[in-house]
């Protein structure tokens, strides 16, 4: 079966699991949602305490932003891997951030004018929509985000958030919205076998980002099908984040470029 295709057994809502559990995590940190890792220190000091403590990810894709990029976060969260990368592209550059949830918004907002007033320039905008769609609240005919206006797309722990049925919806989009010669830095959480549907079904299991991993193989094969070249594991982890059911959980940061010329 198709790996985009929504498994017919699943019986709860991973839409809402997981918009409940993020906005509780907005307000209060929660220390074991995701597999957080250490960010280069010096691109932290300018950013609010808050912004950092409420951070769920499972790698670091911003080391693959480049000076001057046009960079699209998808699952923006908190805001903490938009503010590192508005100091790597720097003034000429831009980033963008995507999240769907409202607190987790008001949260990122609410920091933009103390970080730029630190950095001395500014270069971020979140907004609000769904990654699988980057259409509006509105659900109106316009994108959020314009074809072939962003130089890298980078996430981190938010793929395997994503309902199944908008899977094909999530990668089409993000290679659409990429330049010709666009980039990826995609960490998330992968596992070693197929998910079953009992873990699918548990809804802390999936907004804790477990039951949504794609399955290690599959992720790579599902970009490179995309068109995206030399797409790898720039960073696995050496041991599972967490084995359940004999299914082995990782961090990984796959790569991947399309082949064009600006």
């Amino acid at each position: 079966m198709d790996c985009c295709e929504p498994n017919k057994g699943n019986t709860i809502d991973q839409t809402r699991a997981v918009d409940e559990r993020y906005g509780n995590a907005a307000e209060i940190q929660e220390a074991c949602l995701c597999s957080p890792v250490e960010f280069d220190s010096k691109l932290l000091t300018a950013i609010p305490k808050e912004i950092i403590e409420r951070d769920y990810g499972c790698g670091d894709p911003t080391k693959w932003v480049k000076e001057k990029d046009v960079v699209l976060d998808l699952g923006s969260g908190s805001g903490k891997n938009a503010f590192i990368c508005s100091q790597i592209v720097g003034p000429e550059g831009m980033v963008i951030g995507i999240d769907r949830n409202e607190k987790m918004l008001k949260l990122s907002r609410a920091a933009l004018q103390e970080f730029a007033d630190k950095i001395g320039y500014e270069n971020i905008s979140f907004l609000y929509g769904s990654i699988e769609k980057l259409d509006s609240k509105n659900k109106n005919k316009e994108n959020l985000i314009e074809e072939s206006t962003i130089d890298i797309v980078l996430s981190n722990c938010v793929l395997n958030l994503v309902n199944p049925i908008n899977r094909k919806s999530l990668l089409r989009n993000i290679k659409r919205v990429l330049k010709p010669s666009g980039r990826l830095a995609i960490s998330d959480i992968v596992s070693s076998k197929k998910v079953p549907i009992e873990l699918q079904n548990n809804p802390d299991l999936w907004s804790g980002c477990i039951s949504g991993a794609w399955e290690e193989e599959q992720f790579i094969e599902d970009f490179t099908k995309l068109g995206f070249k030399e797409v790898k594991y720039a960073y696995r982890s050496e041991k599972p984040w967490k084995v359940i059911n004999d299914i082995e959980f990782r961090s990984v940061t796959l790569t991947g470029h399309l082949n064009g010329k600006d």
